[in-house]
């Protein structure tokens, strides 16, 4: 089933949001951790 405009939308705003939490951080072990974070609730959404 596909998703619709908005759901994508919503979708890609929750990346740039996460990406940019990500950008903020200034201790490099913790920005490591949510990148990583991110990159595998991506990965899952792919599998799904």
């Amino acid at each position: 089933m596909g998703q619709t405009d908005s759901q994508f939308k919503a979708f890609i705003r929750f990346v740039l949001d996460a990406l940019r939490e990500v950008k903020q951080e200034k201790d490099p072990e913790k920005r490591d951790a949510k990148l990583e974070k991110i990159l595998d609730n991506l990965q899952k959404t792919l599998e799904d």
